[in-house]
This record gives C-alpha cells, structure tokens and sequence, in this order.
C-alpha cells in the first residue's frame, strides 16, 4: 500500500491567513451554539448557511469563552507553537511522558444539552489514563467519560466519582499525549480570575494580560498549574482580532462590512473569504479554509507499506493512505 505523509515544514507568517486559522474554530462554535430546534429547522448542522448565522446566531455571555476553548483546542491540534510551547513547560511540570501532544475537547453546548466529545472516540484507547498528581494507579479515562458527562447536571453523579477526579467534570479539554497514552484534565477560562482548582484538574489555560508575563506557575492555593497564552502580538492578540472580525461579520448580515468597521487592510481581505462564501454551509466554509489558514507549510513524502489484512480473501477497495504529520518544533 502506498503511504502518502504531509509534513509540516514551515510556520504561518501571513496577517491574513493567520487570521483565518482562528476564525475557523470560532465560526464551529458559534455554529454548535446555535439552539436545537433553529438547527433542526435549517435541515440539521451540516446544512447551516454561513448567510443564515446573523439570523440564527444569538450573543450571550458566555460565546467568547466557548470560542476561546475551540480556538487552544484547534491550536494544540494544529501544533501551533505559540500555545504548544507554553502547555509543553506546564505538561513537563506535571511529569507528563510522551511528546506526541494532543487535544480532547470535552464540554457542552451553550444550552447545557448536547455533549461535545471531539476526537475522544478516535484518540483514547483502552490503556489511557488521566493523570491526577496523586500516589496512585492512574485511572483509565475512557471507562469514566460517561460518569464525567452526566456528573455536569447532576451533583449525585459526582458523589459517586472517585475522589481522585471528583471534579473532573469540570474540564473543558484533556491535554496529553497519544505516544505515552496520558492524560490531563484541563479548564480554560477566558477571565483569569473565574479560574478555579477542584480534583482531578491539573492545568489551567487563561489568556496573559497585556502587557504582563505569560510565565508557567503553579497556583498552590488552587494545586493548578496556570498557563497564561501569550498576547502581544501573538495567539490572545490574534484571538481577539479574529472573533472582533466574525462580530463585525455577523453585525453586516453576512456581508462585507463598513471600512470604518474594519479599518485594517487584513481584517478586510479575511471577511472577504467568509463573504465569498456566504452561501455555502458553515461546516464546508471551515473546511475549506483551511487550506489557506495553512498555506505552503508541508511536504510530501510517499513511502510504501505492507498491509495485513483480518480476513483471508478480503478486497481491498483502497491502495493509499494520506496522513497528516504535524512539526513539533
């Protein structure tokens, strides 16, 4: 079989494109936060107009933070060094093994009724284990997901959690590594000071403050490891930028806004991507952006494998695999 392996290479320089990498995550959530029966009433999630979401689109306090925790999601998944390198230090610190890193968002909508396990299915095995920081066997998180999604609505499931993850529940994302198979809960909180410390949890993601250090520290009042994300001019600054751009997006009715709205050269030419594309669904806007939110960054490598095969005699209806391998440096 033939093996076909992109490579990341190089980082992204461009103003806009860097733009289109965080408007990508915020437009997923600000589609999933969209009320049920709105959805359903469109044909379902994956028929959503990028021309609809002014209409069914409804601010409330809590979006920023929602697409700030899609936004270091994406950002770990897509190996962006401006996050990785400051959860990478923090990781070190929690004797977290492995160098593999990766992201499991765990959370729910807005509405508090649909359950969000990105990637967990595909990512956790049998054998992962979150890792606690006390002296104690880690235990497997898969078995335990359920447990920790239903305990978010019902304090008499938490009662019943081990004490070791008693407040497991409120993680928002697992940080770890697929080589070495570990785990950390992990919370994310776009106000600094709404961070709290509970069982189970051993990283805390917050934005830096401008103009202030973006250091790694353990909070010992809290037993939290905190990870400010740098901003000036770097992923908060960008983060800010790019959910300004949506906003300014969604206020012109999907269309282009006033210069006067969006003064900046490159904040102009990112919405005129979302504008070109105002027709199509919100779920194939993101995914063809992002080609351009990663432009010139890989290189191809073919490389031919064996194949085994679990059946004697069973077709074999493909003869190449295509796999995304991402830099870690």
């Amino acid at each position: 079989m033939q093996l076909i392996k992109e490579r990341q290479i190089n980082p992204i320089e461009s103003e806009v494109l860097a733009r289109i990498s965080i408007i990508r995550p915020i437009l997923t959530s600000l589609l999933i936060g969209i009320k049920q029966d709105v959805v359903d009433e469109m044909g379902g999630i994956n028929n959503v107009k990028l021309k609809m979401l002014p209409r069914a689109y409804r601010p409330g306090n809590g979006d920023i933070g929602f697409c700030f925790e899609w936004a270091i999601h994406d950002a770990i998944r897509h190996q962006d060094p401006r996050v990785l390198e400051r959860l990478e230090t923090a990781a070190r610190r929690c004797r977290l093994p492995g160098r593999n890193f990766e992201s499991i968002l765990f959370g729910l909508e807005k509405s508090g009724k649909v359950q969000i396990i990105d990637t967990a299915n595909h990512i956790l095995t049998a054998d992962s284990r979150i890792l606690t920081g006390e002296r104690a066997q880690p235990l497997k998180l898969k078995g335990y997901l359920n447990m920790l999604s239903a305990a978010f609505n019902r304090p008499e499931t938490r009662k019943a959690l081990p004490s070791s993850i008693s407040g497991l529940w409120k993680a928002d994302l697992f940080f770890g590594t697929t080589d070495a198979d570990r785990w950390l809960g992990t919370s994310l909180k776009i106000n600094p000071t709404q961070l709290e410390g509970a069982r189970g949890l051993r990283i805390g993601i917050v934005p830096a403050m401008q103009g202030k250090s973006d250091k790694v520290y353990l909070d010992d009042k809290k037993n939290i490891m905190v990870c400010p994300i740098p901003y000036d001019g770097s992923f908060m600054e960008l983060f800010y930028t790019s959910w300004g751009i949506v906003q300014q997006f969604i206020a012109a009715d999907a269309q282009m806004p006033r210069e006067v709205s969006l003064p900046v050269p490159a904040d102009r030419q990112a919405v005129k991507e979302l504008v070109a594309r105002r027709e199509f669904p919100i779920v194939d806007v993101v995914d063809a952006l992002e080609p351009l939110a990663q432009p010139n960054l890989t290189e191809q490598i073919n490389q031919t494998v064996d194949l085994v095969t679990t059946k004697e005699g069973e077709s074999i209806l493909n003869n190449a695999i295509i796999a995304p391998v991402a830099s870690l440096s």
